[in-house]
């Protein structure tokens, strides 16, 4: 058994959080053309002003910053900063969270998705108001949701295994 070790904990779970916020990335649009594919190439309507709750968050850190708000432009390319960064600090806090209770990566570290997914989807952002209330979304979002948030947790935890060796 090997001695615990926060830092390093830390950095290989941002290391996994990183990777994984790509490959949840690269998930959700593979699941995006197979949505297209089976409603005959018709893509899906978002229905809302475009703006996904990573270019709501960006734009409001920035309007807390400078008082005003981003471009729409400035914010297609905040919104991913705020997805990686939200990935790496959270992948870094399940690195350290298993440094602490190893059993913490239990299944591989799906669970630490559903919760992420829970937690900040379901609960947080809706209450910054920066996503609409899980009862204004239908089933099929949840699942997307949660099973997008399992993608990432199976790979954070995968990457940091491998990283912490």
């Amino acid at each position: 058994m090997r001695e615990s070790n926060i830092l390093k904990g830390v950095v290989a779970g941002a290391i996994g959080g990183l990777v994984a916020s790509w490959t949840m990335n690269q998930f959700q649009k593979v699941w995006a053309a197979a949505e297209e594919k089976i409603a005959d190439g018709k893509p899906k309507k978002s229905g809302g002003d475009g703006d996904d709750s990573t270019m709501k968050t960006a734009d409001a850190i920035y309007e807390a910053v400078k008082g005003k708000h981003l471009t729409k432009a400035q914010k297609e390319k905040a919104g991913p900063a705020v997805h990686y960064a939200f990935g790496a600090i959270m992948g870094a806090v399940y690195g350290a969270a298993t440094e602490i209770t190893p059993s913490a990566n239990a299944l591989a570290g799906m669970p630490f998705g559903a919760i992420l997914f829970a937690g900040a989807d379901e609960i947080t952002l809706p209450l910054l108001g920066l996503a609409k209330g899980p009862a204004e979304y239908p089933l099929s979002q949840h699942v997307y949701g949660l099973v997008s948030h399992a993608v990432y947790g199976v790979t954070t935890e995968m990457v940091r295994k491998v990283v912490r060796g």
